[in-house]
């Protein structure tokens, strides 16, 4: 699965994805499932670069100490809105407001959408952001 960036504007984005084949019921849901599960955990605040105490500390955690003031006091970060996926024949597409969440929710959304392209569905490319003259966008 090829990766590019396009034009990035994180309250008015817009994300590609170039099938290898069009796509059946059950991959598409699939695709679904993967963006309403991002969107809800974006909705609820968990890109929050802020806090990521974990990631920060390394692999050692037996007894780690979690700074609860640190938690409480980073600032809220959720995703504001989604559209709706929809395909055209290889090329599936989705519209989000990405918010104030921190950009490392698009490498978890990168990491997610090339383990689906290895197991269940073949994505040739993932394009964030920008246009796709094949396809316009209707303001």
């Amino acid at each position: 699965m090829q990766v590019q960036f396009r034009e990035f504007d994180p309250f008015d984005l817009w994300i590609w994805l170039d099938f290898e084949n069009s796509l059946g019921g059950g991959e598409l849901q699939y695709i679904e499932e993967v963006f309403n599960s991002w969107f809800y955990l974006g909705k609820l605040g968990a890109f929050n670069a802020e806090n990521i105490q974990i990631q920060e500390t390394g692999s050692e955690l037996s007894y780690f100490d979690y700074d609860q003031n640190r938690l409480e006091e980073a600032m809220m970060a959720p995703m504001h809105n989604m559209g709706t996926f929809e395909t055209l024949g290889n090329w599936g597409r989705i519209w989000f407001d990405l918010g104030t969440s921190d950009l490392i929710c698009l490498d978890i959304l990168i990491n997610s959408l090339f383990q689906l392209s290895k197991e269940y569905v073949e994505i040739k490319s993932l394009i964030i952001g920008g246009k796709n003259e094949d396809w316009p966008i209707e303001d």
